[in-house]
């Protein structure tokens, strides 16, 4: 049970540490650069991604961290992981948030998104971009704080 237990909390936290990644880039890197580019390139770019980001290994990685991190937890509260307790609820709940967020605001711009025509491109982009990267910069935060909260975890729990 300590193995699982253990391999639970490894899997968490790598998918904790990659979804982190995910939003990070885009906060650093992704959405600055479309910052520069003209209406039909951001709107084209943001549908594409937004399009192809819905596929299985995202989805394993960004519903399998919960479940994983359910697991740790249920497994630490039953044994002697119970130190990493904690940690493991925190960081399971900053990924809840991260979720939330995805759910409540993400994914509804998204969708609003890929119903732009060719002939609103500027609006469709002011309703999306600003409110967007602000909320990505929020659940990417969140989702690197859960990483941290995760990492500190199999700290305490390999003592």
């Amino acid at each position: 049970m300590r193995l699982t237990q253990h391999l639970s909390l490894l899997g968490a936290t790598l998918g904790a540490g990659l979804t982190a990644g995910l939003f990070a880039a885009f906060a650093y890197a992704v959405m600055p650069a479309l910052r520069g580019a003209d209406d039909r390139t951001f709107v084209d770019a943001m549908q594409r991604i937004n399009v192809s980001i819905v596929n299985g290994w995202f989805l394993l990685i960004f519903l399998g961290t919960p479940a994983l991190a359910v697991l740790s937890a249920v497994l630490a509260a039953r044994g002697a992981g119970r130190p990493a307790l904690p940690w493991i609820l925190g960081g399971l709940a900053l990924h809840v948030v991260m979720v939330g967020i995805t759910a409540a605001v993400n994914v509804p711009l998204n969708d609003a998104l890929a119903t732009a025509g060719a002939d609103d491109l500027d609006a469709a982009r002011q309703r999306f971009e600003a409110t967007w990267v602000t909320w990505n910069v929020v659940r990417a935060l969140a989702s690197t704080a859960g990483f941290g909260a995760l990492c500190w975890a199999l700290v305490v729990a390999g003592r």
